[in-house]
């Protein structure tokens, strides 16, 4: 656009007599279109951005001082303030106060050479005004357009950071409770509680190996999917916590980060319909789905782990029994501790299986959860 301008400037300023006058947009012109054709060539946008700004800052100057100075030239100088402007947008920020001081710079100096300049020029005062005009017009339009798309720009770089900040405000929600989400964002770099009072459960794919040696990886991964998927939603629905899925390992806690004095029984109403839905859905592979499901309740540590890759987790003596209750269970059944049966035994159903030996631990009585009472 700029080089076709200077062609047309050019002309104009030959015609009106001022052959000087003309040779500076003309030379514009073409130094400009060989340092496009250098850029298409090279591909070195910073010594093209450079020389065009060089080149918009000194065009009007020259132009004016060819002229007579700001009264007989209309003012072209103030052409040079696209230069500020245009490094403001196209170049680094810090770059834009050095082409403005520069600009200033021009301003001052104009002034300073004008008692040197011719008194006056081939263009009648008509055409002068026409000029200051078009010249304020023009610039003040080129500057509102560049300023709009500075704002345009920025108001798009704040959209951006927004919707960031919101992403990764939001990515701890995905893996961690809601209150400990905002205490990792409060700036809480260690996070451990403790609750003396506590509930766990691990459920385990019964055949896991044997049934991926009979389906593809896609649709072992699609049945994983479609079963944690319903579990998540019974979890969503009886406010506990999913703390992990690991493989065919499914592990869940209630009682913390909110306590919750029925902590044990909503694990248990979970457990069961966990089952309930397991024996509503169609068999895959030939083979209905089986989970051991074990549960237990008593004093645990939370806390988060890791910096990067961080989550929510819970260890203890109370963990380590539920996850005995499950290894050491018998599928389609909801195996639990007594740390669990006294918390539930006035609510459900548990039928006694006698004492098992846990490893770790010794000899541990065990009950099945049968149904509520």
């Amino acid at each position: 656009m700029f080089i076709a301008a200077g062609v047309l400037w050019g002309i104009a300023y030959l015609a009106l007599g001022e052959p000087v006058a003309a040779a500076i947009p003309l030379s514009y012109s073409f130094v400009s279109l060989l340092s496009f054709l250098l850029f298409v060539l090279a591909r070195r946008y910073r010594s093209y951005r450079s020389s065009q700004l060089v080149l918009i800052l000194l065009l009007p100057f020259l132009l004016q001082l060819a002229l007579g100075g700001y009264a007989n030239a209309s003012s072209v100088v103030f052409w040079s303030f696209i230069c500020p402007l245009g490094a403001l947008l196209f170049a680094e920020p810090r770059q834009a106060p050095r082409w403005l001081f520069a600009y200033l710079f021009l301003l001052a100096l104009s002034g300073l050479l004008q008692p040197f300049l011719r008194v006056s020029n081939n263009l009648r005062w008509e055409l002068s005004i026409a000029f200051y005009v078009l010249n304020l017009g023009a610039v003040s339009s080129i500057s509102f357009v560049l300023l709009s798309r500075f704002i345009k720009q920025k108001n798009e770089a704040l959209r951006l950071l927004r919707l960031e900040r919101e992403r990764s405000e939001s990515l701890p929600l995905n893996v961690l409770p809601k209150e400990v989400a905002e205490r990792l964002k409060e700036g809480n770099q260690v996070i451990a509680d403790y609750y003396d009072s506590a509930s766990i459960l691990f459920a385990d794919l019964v055949g896991f190996t044997p049934l991926t040696a009979e389906l593809t990886p896609r649709e072992m991964v699609e049945v994983l999917n479609e079963v944690y998927s319903r579990f998540d939603s019974l979890v969503e629905e009886l406010g506990v916590e999913k703390i992990r899925t690991i493989g065919d390992n499914y592990m869940v806690a209630a009682g913390l980060p909110r306590p919750r004095k029925d902590h044990a029984q909503a694990l248990a109403s979970l457990a069961m319909a966990m089952n309930a839905y397991l024996a509503s859905r169609p068999a895959v592979g030939g083979r209905r789905l089986s989970f051991r499901i074990g549960i237990n309740s008593g004093a645990v540590i939370a806390g988060v782990i890791g910096v990067r890759k961080f989550h929510y987790d819970v260890w203890g003596d109370s963990v380590n029994i539920a996850s005995r209750m499950e290894s050491q269970g018998t599928p389609g059944k909801i195996q639990v501790a007594r740390g669990t049966y006294e918390l539930i035994k006035e609510e459900f159903l548990c039928e006694p299986q006698g004492w098992i030996e846990v490893k770790g631990k010794g000899s541990m009585e065990i009950w099945f959860l049968e149904g509520v009472k």
